[in-house]
Parts: C-alpha cells; structure tokens; sequence
C-alpha cells in the first residue's frame, strides 16, 4: 500500500502542469484550474490500476481533498 504522500506525487502526475509543490493532500482538488472530465478518468484509471479497485465519478463528487479520495480508497481496500 503506498503512503498518503506517495498517492499524492501519483495524482499530480496524471495532471499536466502542476507541480507537486502547489498543491498538499488537503487541497479541494476539483478547485484546481487544469482539473476536467478528462483528468477525473484519469484519476480513475490510475487508482483502477495502481488499487485495483472501482472508483466512480460519484466517488470523486463525494471526496473534497486530495487526502478524503486517498482514505475513500483504503476504506474500500478493507
């Protein structure tokens, strides 16, 4: 299982442009300005990927930061 640090540096690499200082675990990730449609599947993809577990869209609606998607993602791995 990778840290909440490590989940971190993986979402901000499926966004262009951002770097990892701009952005912390308690950042409202819908807020930042390259998040759309296109990197919310992307974010998807990878937890899918990386977890391998099913995260929706609603999933997302319901997580506000970066640190609420990673703790929706452990509760799910238990």
């Amino acid at each position: 299982m990778i840290t909440l640090d490590e989940f971190l540096k993986r979402f901000c690499e499926e966004l262009e442009d951002v770097e990892l200082n701009n952005i912390d675990t308690s950042t409202d990730f819908k807020n930042i300005d390259e998040w759309d449609s296109l990197v919310a599947l992307s974010i998807i993809a990878m937890i899918d990927e990386e977890f391998e577990i099913r995260v929706t869209g609603s999933d997302l609606m319901k997580s506000k930061t970066i640190e609420d998607l990673y703790i929706l993602i452990q509760n799910k791995l238990q």
